[in-house]
């Protein structure tokens, strides 16, 4: 099987794209998810979270609530809303915000590649996790959350992608949260064949966002023995690396365990330049931090000669990890120690100030975002980044295109 295959999508039927594009099920709280998609009968968050159509009580990761998801993908095909293609195909997928914009390839992914490594990882996954992704896919017999994969330099796919996006989107809609999303449909014979082989010549590529997804999908093609041949396969979204955006992901700490506001600072010279600022501090670099404390902002500068030259080693968050968390708070698994919370860049730092001045953060944390070479470094070497060490902007809808299992 080649890297990538053309695939029947299942999406919404023309005219409809605004009623159901929703945020995806990973960014929402149930009770956000119920306020967002009130009045909205056909948002696609009736099936990535059918929690909210029963009682508030109830356990999201029970079976009753996949049972709602898969009755509320089933009448959204009966009533028409959502419509089956009736030849395979690639699909362009741009995302835009904020004036900058990225376009990707919508595929089925071989999940083959994914087992040997071409499909490179970077990130652990929870069992928890994967399962209610598992259940998810099983539920609707369909893998509706796309996984967003980045490829390097590649003329020859953007190029495709170029041309077939240059006529009118059949969709075409901007998002509450202002980001517009457009799609067109590649159906000629002679550009899927030319997309086909141009991504297949590409050494690797990766995933950005979707372990947990990509993962689910590994489970139930295992479990159903590889049959049929649509769950060989993962949804995914292509995007050429040098336009993905990775934003901050910054740390708030609870109370500052055997510190003072005093010592900590003095604890922290011992490591880093420290100078107060008057204003919020976005980190300019990799080893500098912005630092909000006791009502202050300050600048925190490692120097050049305490970062280290490996991939892993030389990540913001690790250099945080190493130098503040584990020797001065001793957090060692920010997965688990209670103390620690995170707050996506798209957040702003003024989140980071809310979270602390009512007293119920006591201090946070600032990073230089994560770069894309560096999330490519650590997955060529096989490596596996720290936990919450990117967060990627905009994020892709779901409902816009699913993968059928049939």
């Amino acid at each position: 099987m080649t890297l990538i295959r053309p695939f029947r999508a299942l999406r919404p039927a023309p005219g409809r794209a605004a009623e159901v594009l929703a945020p995806p099920y990973d960014v929402l709280s149930s009770a956000e998810a119920r306020e967002r998609a009130k009045g909205k009968p056909w948002s696609f968050l009736h099936v990535s979270k059918p929690e909210i159509d029963l009682d508030p009580g109830i356990d999201p990761y029970s079976a009753p609530v996949y049972a709602k998801a898969a009755e509320n993908f089933a009448r959204m095909i009966r009533e028409g809303v959502l419509v089956r293609d009736a030849q395979p195909g690639y699909y362009v997928y741009c995302l835009t915000h904020e004036g900058r914009a990225q376009t990707g390839l919508v595929a089925a992914a071989s999940l083959a590649d994914y087992r040997s490594n071409r499909i490179r990882k970077h990130e652990l996954t929870t069992p928890a996790k994967e399962d209610d992704r598992v259940r998810q896919i099983e539920a609707v017999n369909a893998q509706t959350g796309p996984v967003m994969i980045a490829y390097p330099d590649a003329p020859a796919v953007d190029a495709i992608l170029r041309t077939a996006s240059a006529g009118k989107p059949e969709i075409d809609v901007t998002a509450e949260d202002g980001v517009r999303h457009q799609l067109w449909t590649i159906g000629d014979p002679a550009a899927i064949a030319g997309l086909t082989a141009a991504v297949d010549a590409l050494p690797a590529i990766y995933i950005a966002d979707g372990h947990h997804r990509s993962a689910a999908a590994s489970r139930v093609e295992a479990a159903r023995g590889g049959r049929p041949e649509s769950t060989r396969s993962f949804l995914a979204v292509l995007f050429p690396h040098r336009e993905m955006t990775i934003l901050d992901y910054n740390r708030v700490l609870r109370d500052l365990g055997r510190h003072t506001p005093a010592t900590l600072l003095a604890a922290l010279r011992e490591r880093f330049t420290a100078a107060r600022e008057n204003a919020p501090v976005r980190p300019r670099s990799a080893g500098e931090f912005g630092m909000f404390l006791d009502g202050s902002w300050y600048r925190l500068t490692l120097p050049a000669e305490r970062i280290p030259a490996d991939p892993i080693g030389r990540l913001p968050v690790t250099l945080l990890t190493r130098n503040v968390l584990e020797p001065l708070f001793a957090i060692a698994d920010q997965r688990t120690d209670k103390r620690i919370d995170f707050v996506g860049g798209g957040r702003g730092l003024g989140e980071l100030e809310r979270r602390v001045r009512p007293g119920e953060m006591a201090a946070a944390f600032a990073l230089f975002p994560t770069t894309m070479d560096d999330l490519m470094a650590v997955a060529d070497a096989g490596a596996i980044m720290p936990p919450k060490s990117t967060w990627f902007e905009p994020k892709l809808a779901d409902g816009i295109a699913s993968h059928v299992l049939d």
